[in-house]
């Protein structure tokens, strides 16, 4: 599909504190292009989805990532709140010479940024399936699947972490051929041997290679530079502060420029914002637009040891969870108790969304808001599935359906407002 512009009305931040009009611009529906006229709040989702991936790649700790701070920073003083940025560091990982190559052919990866690194000059050896007596193992990477509850931690990347290959070559599976990339979780305590992520497209020729056992080198040459990041905060006030607060999050950070696993929940983010600061809340509202997403949850760390009796405190803590909006895509909710699913089915069905499936109670919340399910908070969060999930076509305006986004949007927001106005 040919990438289009979006024709948006107003200012840059100022297309979330006015509606626009006049102009008659398109949309992409579902994948097909409509005349018709989106209303305000697809709007200001176009606009702030648009900007966000015309910014670059979100990696934490970049300049991209440094500049868009500021950027969602401005977008909250057009709503009326004071942002504050809070800064933690982090070693970045820069990743310098990346490749595969086997006699005169080169492959270029990304190594997994909690595992192991080379040197400029590689590792040397045969080329194995994973486990077989190879210096380099050849392993498989399962899709990842947004609408089903979060597992454990075993399964083949754990087994390669654990193999005793000198480095191994992981071939990620996505919905169609190409790079997608792991999250490093373990950023902070990597461990297992150097692990280049390479595209799907090349398995069937690299797995002929692993049955010959091919002579390989494999290259995860990375610099390592002290860096800063920040999360954006803000707070609306509640006109009673002794009631428990409610806390709204979403991750601003990932790998490329992530319009629908980070962009269209940024876009919630700020309706919410707008539609709390508009009305008045009862209880404080707390916000946080959290970088080191993708490095094991640094800025979620930040956050709460800055507010160590915040997680049990807050009455809830809203997540929005990845690729909200993208076409034709399934959706989970989780919650942490029955009344909270409730509430989200009720907010959902409000606005015509059905709801596709439900995480049990006490399975593995998934993103920053397992920090709340291991520290006993009460939470809930929406996610949708995606074809593009950690992969560089994760891109306006394919990847995004601004109108059922807005339906999304338009529904935690007003749910929020509801739980904001009740008495605890």
């Amino acid at each position: 599909m040919e990438r289009r512009a979006f024709v948006v009305i107003g200012g840059r931040a100022g297309m979330f504190a006015l509606a626009a009009a006049g102009s008659r611009p398109e949309r992409l529906l579902a994948g097909k292009e409509s005349p018709e006229v989106p209303d305000a709040l697809e709007q200001r989702l176009a606009s702030v989805i648009r900007e966000y991936d015309a910014q670059g790649n979100h990696r934490t700790g970049t300049a991209v990532d440094d500049a868009s701070a500021e950027w969602l920073a401005d977008h909250v003083r057009h709503l009326g709140a004071t942002p504050s940025l809070e800064t933690f560091t982090l070693d970045r990982i820069d990743p310098q010479a990346c490749h595969l190559r086997i006699a005169d052919r080169c492959i270029g990866g990304v190594p997994l940024f909690d595992g192991g690194s080379t040197d400029a000059e590689g590792v040397h050896g045969r080329l194995g399936p994973l486990g077989a007596d190879t210096e380099i193992g050849l392993a498989e990477a399962p899709p990842f699947k947004l609408n089903e509850p979060g597992g454990g931690p075993r399964g083949p990347l754990w087994d390669a972490r654990n193999s005793g290959h000198r480095a191994v070559v992981l071939l990620t599976q996505g919905s169609r051929p190409g790079l997608f990339l792991t999250n490093a979780a373990a950023f902070t305590r990597p461990f297992g041997p150097p692990m280049l992520q390479v595209s799907s497209g090349e398995s069937e020729w690299l797995k002929q290679q692993a049955q010959a056992r091919a002579e390989v080198t494999v290259v995860a040459h990375v610099k390592r530079t002290a860096a800063r990041a920040r999360n954006v905060t803000a707070m609306i006030p509640g006109r009673d502060p002794k009631q428990p607060p409610l806390v709204l999050m979403a991750p601003r950070s990932g790998w490329w420029q992530c319009a629908s696993e980070q962009g269209s929940r940024l876009g919630c983010w700020l309706e919410a914002m707008r539609v709390l600061a508009a009305a008045g809340p009862a209880c404080d509202c707390f916000f946080v637009a959290l970088s080191g997403h993708e490095l094991g949850f640094l800025g979620m760390d930040s956050y709460v040891e800055r507010r160590p009796d915040l997680v049990k405190r807050a009455r809830v803590w809203m997540f929005f969870g990845s690729s909200i909006g993208e076409p034709r895509q399934p959706n989970l909710i989780h919650a942490s108790d029955d009344a909270l699913e409730q509430w989200a089915v009720a907010a959902m069905v409000k606005e015509g969304l059905t709801v596709n499936a439900k995480a049990p109670h006490d399975s593995m919340a998934r993103g920053e808001a397992g920090a709340i399910q291991r520290g006993g908070g009460r939470y809930v969060t929406l996610a949708c599935d995606s074809d593009v999930y950690h992969n560089v076509g994760d891109r306006w305006p394919e990847a995004v359906d601004v109108a059922i986004l807005a339906r999304y949007a338009r529904a935690f927001a007003n749910g929020a407002l509801e739980l904001a106005r009740q008495s605890a």
